[in-house]
């Protein structure tokens, strides 16, 4: 049991270590008088198996101030638009624009209107992005998402030898509005990929009309005029709830969800720039950042192990493996990475050598006391666990309001906040827990036989 213990510990080890190697890290060595090089990347996942897909690069993703990226502007055509209309309009295009590129909270892109004398713009200033084409088609989709049903014609009757798209034409009044919510899920029986709808209201009640007089029919749900899916009417379906299946790939149908969830643009767009754009911050102030907090990292390790000797190099030890462990967590979500979210990263670095100075000093009250070692860090620990938990669920809260995963009106819902909000919130739970449990384990390990 031990030795599966060590083995598990090992494995994560070497994954968190991969996770976080540098990108295109090159190793040279030699072999028979020949010098050769390996390039080493961190950890890429690509799998592809019966339809399934899953991609994922575990790489470092910079942020506008840090590394630049692509810069959008479209052109919204505003002629369908009533003059009253025509400022909420626009807003409501610049949020939608902002929810599609920024559907994670963490992506930081820079949205925003611009006039010019009776021609109305939408700037978008994406972080890193590579595939910009991808990029534009997700901002300028309209995603109007439709159900419709075959034709109470006679000619639509007669015609069953055309297809079936062609002959699912009537609308049926059900359209995107009428949805409250899209989520990926799985089919129980075959595994593949799914969205599942939740109706409004007024929908549910809609729906179960459409497949009350569809019974035995096909109803096809149609996206920006493509069909989705066609499937047979079983029964009437109330509840308000449904399924789309369309034999989509994992990513495929999250990109379904988002659009439905993201909702129409209310006036069509067209691109008429794109261009590259450089980091807002130099590189001087970049490399000034990364030495500042160098510096500061060092001296808190100096500290620690100057003033409280052995525990000191213990508790080094955790930072270090706080760290790797928060690092990897920020390329696993991922997280775009900027000056606002390196300092809640640096932040929630205090609060990890925070919690060690609490048990630390409740190990040397217990000490004062007479108490032997084990003793006292058994002591010390509980002490203090009180009182770490309540510093740290309290800055998690603040993390959770900044973040404002619920898109409350009231309180920021995007940009560079979030960005802080969410490194914080890793750094701090990642902190709770290495200097918590890591740290426990290392003192047992390092003191296990000796005596303080």
């Amino acid at each position: 049991m031990k030795a599966l213990k060590i083995f598990v510990l090992l494995a994560i080890a070497v994954l968190i270590i991969w996770i976080d190697l540098p990108e295109n890290l090159t190793l040279f060595y030699e072999i028979g008088g020949q010098k050769k090089s390996v390039v080493i990347n961190p950890l890429s996942l690509h799998i592809t198996s019966q339809g399934f897909k899953f991609n994922k690069d575990f790489t470092t993703r910079l942020g506008l101030d840090l590394r630049g990226g692509s810069h959008l502007v479209f052109e919204a055509d505003t002629s369908r638009v009533n003059r009253s209309d025509l400022s909420d309009a626009l807003n409501s295009a610049r949020d939608i624009i902002e929810r599609r590129v920024n559907f994670f909270g963490v992506a930081e892109p820079v949205v925003q209107t611009i006039k010019s004398g009776n021609i109305h713009r939408i700037s978008v200033d994406l972080p890193g992005i590579g595939n910009v084409e991808e990029a534009v088609q997700l901002i300028g989709r309209t995603a109007q998402l439709s159900f419709k049903e075959e034709a109470a014609t006679e000619e639509a009757r007669v015609a069953t030898v055309s297809p079936i798209f062609a002959r699912l034409t009537h609308e049926t009044g059900l359209t995107g509005k009428d949805i409250k919510k899209a989520t990926v899920t799985f089919d129980g029986q075959t595994g593949k990929p799914q969205v599942a709808l939740t109706f409004t209201a007024a929908g549910a009640d809609l729906f179960a009309k459409v497949t009350e007089r569809n019974v035995g029919k096909p109803l096809a749900i149609y996206l920006d005029q493509f069909i989705l899916s066609a499937p047979v009417v079983q029964q009437a379906i109330s509840g308000g709830s449904a399924v789309i299946n369309g034999n989509f790939s994992v990513e495929e149908a999250k990109a379904l969800a988002v659009s439905v969830n993201s909702g129409a643009l209310p006036v069509p767009i067209n691109l008429v720039e794109v261009r590259t754009i450089g980091p807002s911050l130099g590189s001087a102030e970049i490399k000034k950042s990364v030495v500042a907090g160098v510096i500061g990292l060092t001296m808190v390790l100096i500290f620690m192990v100057g003033y409280y000797g052995k525990l000191g190099v213990i508790a080094a030890m955790a930072l270090l493996i706080y760290g790797a462990l928060s690092f990897a967590f920020f390329r696993a979500v991922p997280v775009v990475l900027t000056l606002p979210g390196v300092a809640g990263f640096i932040l929630s670095i205090g609060m990890a050598v925070d919690s060690n100075i609490l048990i630390f000093e409740r190990i040397k009250e217990e000490r004062r006391r007479g108490q032997d070692f084990q003793t006292a860090s058994r002591l010390g620990f509980g002490r203090a666990i009180d009182a770490i938990k309540d510093a740290n669920i309290t800055t998690l809260l603040v993390a959770f309001i900044l973040f404002n995963p619920l898109n409350w009106e009231i309180l920021p819902q995007f940009g560079m906040v979030r960005g802080f909000a969410l490194t914080l919130a890793i750094g701090v739970a990642t902190s709770l827990f290495t200097g918590v449990v890591i740290t426990k384990r290392l003192i047992n390990f390092f003191y296990k036989s000796t005596k303080a």
